[in-house]
């Protein structure tokens, strides 16, 4: 009976610090949105720096949620928890790489990524009753890894984002940025088919979302090069929604 008792306590306190990471996850996964919202307001803004300066304290504060899920996962084997924070490190991963992106019109590595989680005693925080209990003695660093599949999901994501930009972009005047954002579409399209039905099932999934997004800015770049100087700035922006549109009843037909 003792031994069943045991068994009870190890199972409700492993159910216990997953509910806690459910949460957490929430948590960044919703603050991570709003860096998003955030960073759109860049082409239209009058001083970009200004929303680049705010989004980079916003993440910030997404990246001291992700040191709590670090401190959680001490001494536990992260992927026996995987599936609870998964969903807010997809979030963040496509935050981060479109400030990234809008920064220096290139993609970040994963390698960048889990460099910005490495935190160290200085930062200490305070952490939650359970894990002050159940650790003493802390280690200097806590450090969270997002792993490859996590990178994958957040990039493929993040080429949803690069639509927007590519649409506002056009709309606030800007004839250069659906160009560029179609290169660059087609070099991360490009990079997913190489992985193809090989890899996970939820990669292979993302490239269906992703061909749409590189669809729809490479319509916006025929638009305007084949009848960019018959329609006028101020309605460029309605002819690509439109066409859009017209692009997913096509698919959904289909």
């Amino acid at each position: 009976m003792t031994s069943f008792k045991s068994f009870q306590l190890e199972l409700d306190t492993r159910h216990d610090k997953y509910e806690r990471l459910v949460k957490l996850s929430r948590d960044i996964t919703i603050e991570s949105k709003r860096t998003i919202f955030l960073l759109h307001r860049f082409t239209s803004a009058p001083n970009g720096e200004e929303v680049l300066n705010e989004s980079e304290i916003k993440l910030d504060a997404v990246r001291r949620k992700i040191k709590q899920v670090a401190q959680e996962l001490i001494g536990e084997d992260m992927y026996q928890f995987h599936r609870a924070i998964s969903p807010g490190l997809q979030e963040y991963v496509e935050a981060v790489s479109f400030q990234y992106f809008i920064k220096t019109r290139s993609l970040i590595s994963v390698e960048e990524i889990n460099k910005q989680l490495i935190f160290t005693a200085e930062d200490r925080e305070e952490t939650t009753n359970t894990t002050s209990n159940s650790h003493d003695k802390q280690p200097h660093t806590w450090s969270l890894k997002v792993t490859p599949v996590d990178y994958l999901l957040g990039v493929a994501d993040l080429t949803g984002e690069l639509m927007r930009l590519c649409i506002s972009s056009v709309g606030n005047g800007d004839i250069d940025t659906p160009f560029e954002l179609s290169q660059f579409l087609r070099q991360i399209y490009d990079g997913f088919t190489f992985i193809g039905n090989t890899g996970p099932y939820e990669v292979s999934k993302k490239l269906y979302t992703l061909k749409q997004s590189l669809a729809k800015v490479e319509n916006a770049c025929y638009t305007l090069k084949v009848r960019g100087s018959e329609i006028p700035k101020h309605m460029l922006a309605d002819v690509f929604s439109t066409k859009t549109e017209l692009i997913d009843q096509e698919e959904g037909l289909s």
